[in-house]
């Protein structure tokens, strides 16, 4: 039992008797639930399910190399353990937090003794982004020669933490956060196996949920921390609740309709050139716990669908932005992303290169079969030049102006006008450009 403010009072003698007869009860709730077969895991059922991806692979008899990516409590290492289990591998983990190259030739040694006895082995690395890239090579020869097959776990984008060879070895299968439904479902277990209900009114238990913030062992942790602290027959409210487990609840869902209705008000904001509102709904979602680096990289996505070349300044500076925040931290790193913002939102817009890739890419997938016209392809062999490859071609700094004014396009389709500059920022400049070019080719009777 405990008081109001979580401080442990001593166990009444029956509780005492009732700890001795269940040895398991002093293991943490999440450890005592974790589940037993893959079926079991909760949240992943894309992973985990009947057609889930890593059902399959199991049905098949074979399970190849892996990288699990995704945020913590979504059962990473519990899915690797449940996988070396089906298929009878020995399971060996270590932490690139804690190890080194001689940590990992010794799981490397006892492995090829191990499959030289008949037996092979499952190496769960966690937090694999954190061994350099010298560390990352020594798993590909035994990947290769199958002495283990490694199932990574990353929290990080692997595109970006992880070298191009190991990823080719591996397949990279995304775990997501926990949704309200998932961790109601955790709730429930933890419920069933404690024989007891949460002492929490509705809307505590609705906050309860929101507090794990996704994830499935937080949700679990708190389970306990209320239990801890409720005296008989007492029920907790929302605002007890958060007293108790000493965390406010967040502002919004960072995945459900509050993230996405408050990013939509940033990024209008911005494209409104607004910049007050515009740093009002960026502290929004920085107080309402928002991952910044997230943030950053919607900066990023405005400055180039809503600025683009009227001021290619306005990439660099959120590009900065970002990587400042990703040296910095938090919270210094959030003054950068607030500069930021007033950057984007102060800055001229332009939708015209958005507009024009969108139509470039229509055309592509159009007419993605038409060959190039044969006067801008390469003649490196005499079938080639035979073929006409290269003729006619106008090389354009010995022309006029340095502009030859010849047709790119396919010769079927001709040119195609998808980039429309506006009359702000620089972009004036570069119609204005496009405008002399195009007199030059009427000019010169160029198409």
């Amino acid at each position: 039992m405990a008081d109001l403010f979580g401080d442990a009072m001593p166990p009444e003698p029956s509780e005492r008797e009732d700890q001795q007869a269940r040895p398991d009860a002093t293991r943490p709730l999440a450890d005592r639930l974790r589940p037993r077969i893959l079926a079991d895991v909760v949240g992943q059922e894309h992973l985990t399910g009947p057609t889930g991806i890593l059902s399959r692979m199991l049905s098949s008899g074979t399970l190849g190399s892996m990288i699990f990516w995704g945020p913590p409590g979504t059962g990473k290492t519990t899915v690797a353990r449940l996988l070396a289990s089906e298929v009878d591998f020995a399971f060996e983990q270590i932490s690139a937090i804690f190890s080194g190259v001689a940590d990992l030739k010794k799981v490397f040694e006892t492995a090829r003794m191990r499959r030289a006895n008949g037996r092979q082995t499952l190496l769960f690395v966690d937090e694999i982004h954190r061994f350099n890239r010298a560390q990352q090579d020594s798993f590909l020869p035994v990947m290769e020669d199958g002495t283990v097959v490694l199932v990574g776990a990353t929290t990080e984008n692997p595109s970006f933490e992880l070298n191009a060879a190991l990823l080719s070895r591996a397949r990279v299968l995304t775990f997501h956060p926990h949704g309200q439904d998932s961790l109601a479902r955790l709730i429930e277990r933890a419920e069933a196996a404690e024989g007891r209900i949460l002492p929490l009114d509705a809307q505590a238990r609705s906050v309860l949920l929101r507090l794990a913030d996704g994830d499935g062992r937080a949700i679990l942790t708190l389970a306990e921390e209320v239990w801890r602290a409720a005296r008989p027959g007492e029920i907790f409210d929302a605002t007890e609740l958060q007293t108790i487990v000493q965390r406010r609840a967040p502002v919004y869902d960072k995945g459900q309709d509050g993230h996405y209705n408050l990013i939509s008000a940033l990024h209008k904001s911005v494209r409104g050139s607004d910049p007050d509102a515009a740093l009002y709904y960026l502290c929004r979602m920085l107080d309402a716990g928002e991952d910044p680096l997230y943030l950053g990289r919607r900066l990023v996505r405005m400055a180039s669908e809503d600025i683009g070349l009227a001021d290619p300044q306005a990439l660099l500076v959120a590009s900065a932005a970002k990587d400042a925040y990703d040296y910095l931290g938090s919270p210094e790193g959030e003054l950068a992303l607030a500069q930021a913002t007033v950057y984007l939102a102060t800055a001229p817009k332009s939708n015209a290169l958005y507009t024009a890739y969108k139509a470039a890419m229509r055309a592509a997938k159009e007419n993605g079969s038409l060959l190039p016209p044969k006067h801008i392809l390469n003649a490196p062999t005499k079938l080639m030049k035979g073929e006409g490859y290269g003729t006619g071609y106008r090389y354009d700094h010995d022309e006029p102006d340095a502009f030859s004014g010849q047709n790119y396009f396919p010769t079927e389709i001709g040119r195609q006008s998808f980039y429309r500059p506006v009359e702000r920022g620089l972009e004036a400049t570069l119609a204005k450009r496009m405008r002399h070019w195009q007199t030059l080719r009427d000019e010169r009777g160029e198409e």
